[in-house]
Parts: C-alpha cells; sequence; structure tokens
C-alpha cells in the first residue's frame, strides 16, 4: 500500500512549524513535537532544515512575508500607516512572533524585501537617514509592543477587559486609587470602549511628529 502521507519538503517543515508556534509558542516549541504534528520523525525534518534556529529563521521570514509592504504610490505617511496596520493583523495571528522578528542573525528574503520597502517609502518621503533610523525603530517598537499587549489581555481579550477593570475596581478602595477608579468608570466601563482603539490614535501620533520633523529638515536644508 502507498504511503498516504505528503511528500516532506522543506516547504511543508517550515507551514508545519509555523502552525506549531501558533499554537504552542516558540518556548515550547521542539523539533520532536514538529516531528509529531508533521507524523514523521526528527531525523527526516533535518534532512530538509538543519535545525531549531533555521527553523525560526524559516517561520519569521514567513511571518514578514505576510505582512504587506508600504505602497510607494501613496503618501509616505499613508503608506507607512498602511504597513502598520497590517503588521498588527499578522501578529495578531502569530503571537509568539514581536520578539523575535528583530533578532534572527540570518534574516531571509522576504525579511530583507520588506526591511528594503520600509526604508525605500520613509527615504521617500524626505526624511534623513538618522531619522529614517529613529522612525523605523519607533515605529516598529510601538507596533511590536501593542501586539504583545493586545496578546497579553486576560479573559479572552476586548470582549471582556470591561468587566474584568470594574471587578478589579470593584475590589479596590476609591478612595486610595481616585484616578485608577476614575479612568475605569469614565472610560473603560463606557460603551464603545475598546483598547484597540489606541492603536490608530498611536499610530497617528507617531507619524505626525515624524512628519513634522521631516518638515523641519526640509526647511533647514
Amino acid at each position: 500500500m502507498a504511503d498516504p502521507r505528503p511528500v516532506l519538503t522543506r516547504e511543508r517543515v517550515l507551514a508545519g512549524a509555523l502552525a506549531l508556534a501558533d499554537e504552542i509558542g516558540v518556548e515550547a516549541f521542539t523539533m520532536r513535537r514538529l516531528a509529531t504534528a508533521l507524523d514523521t520523525k526528527p531525523m527526516s525534518i533535518y534532512y530538509h532544515v538543519p535545525g531549531k534556529d533555521e527553523i525560526l529563521d524559516g517561520i519569521v521570514d514567513l511571518v514578514f512575508a505576510e505582512i504587506a509592504d508600504p505602497p510607494l504610490d501613496l503618501p509616505w505617511t499613508d503608506a507607512m500607516r498602511l504597513r502598520c496596520r497590517s503588521a498588527r493583523e499578522v501578529l495578531s495571528r502569530h503571537p509568539w512572533a514581536p520578539p523575535l522578528m528583530e533578532s534572527r542573525t540570518s534574516p531571509g528574503p522576504a525579511s530583507l524585501g520588506h526591511h528594503d520597502a520600509v526604508l525605500a517609502c520613509l527615504r521617500g518621503g524626505g526624511l534623513s537617514w538618522p531619522t529614517t533610523a529613529h522612525a523605523y525603530a519607533t515605529l516598529d517598537a510601538f507596533v511590536y509592543g501593542f501586539a504583545l499587549q493586545e496578546a497579553a489581555l486576560p479573559f479572552g481579550g476586548e470582549a471582556q477587559i470591561g468587566e474584568l477593570a470594574d471587578q478589579i475596581v470593584a475590589a479596590l478602595p476609591r478612595e486610595r486609587y481616585p484616578h485608577f477608579s476614575a479612568f475605569t468608570a469614565e472610560h473603560v466601563l463606557r460603551p464603545g470602549y475598546r483598547f484597540g482603539d489606541s492603536f490608530d490614535v498611536g499610530l497617528d501620533l507617531i507619524l505626525d511628529g515624524l512628519a513634522a520633523r521631516a518638515r523641519r529638515e526640509a526647511a533647514a536644508g
């Protein structure tokens, strides 16, 4: 009887590794668990990918491949807003990824291509090289940090954060923490509150500040 299992390839190994990382995170990720998920043996995986570090390099590159490059036919702030929103959406699907996005020492073609596209967008907006560096670092720190915050929201995330805040405040003496209590009552518990709404506000604040800096640099010559 023919073996019904799909032929093992590098692409299948990395796709399986990405799915496993999404399921259990990278701290619990092992080659043995990957082999089980792929219904194969660890040594078969090593034939296609030398080791765990190369697996991590590969799946990080797959994550970068999902993030939209900033379109060069838009004003640079609009293009970067689209790119950052895309990155947030992608990282919500891969919550293990933010700590690894800039830590790999062997970036793949998708990673390098995305970085090049972002640099082209920022430079096309008239930002100097120093401001380009500051812009890229600040935007990614914000996007990655926000993604980590969202992934860490308790009790299933957005839908129950107001209920959780109400429980916390109810258990605390309001006179001792008046501002926290007021913030919760006057903002978090109001209809329509969403923690995620702060993403676009924060992104606009950063992009507005960068645009103002670029204008000052252009005026200074």
